[in-house]
């Protein structure tokens, strides 16, 4: 599993995915969210602008990812 820190209070779905480089794109990555492909904290999650918040995983093509805060 791999940790990604985020400075702000949260990150949203999309936004997380390009930014860990599980999508080469925001356009796949709304594509993959509306298909059903990506779970957050266990469950499927089609809602491109979920909210993600220290503590919460990510799972999409057999990759996790826990998002940790970075305050400092």
């Amino acid at each position: 599993m791999e940790a990604i820190a985020i400075k702000t209070e949260y990150i949203k779905l999309d936004a997380l995915l390009k930014y860990a480089a599980l999508t080469a794109s925001g356009g796949e990555a709304k594509a993959v969210i509306a298909e059903g492909l990506v779970r957050v904290n266990g469950e499927v999650c089609t809602m491109r602008g979920k909210k993600l918040r220290a503590g919460d995983r990510v799972e999409y093509d057999g990759q996790s990812i826990l998002i940790e805060s970075d305050e400092s």
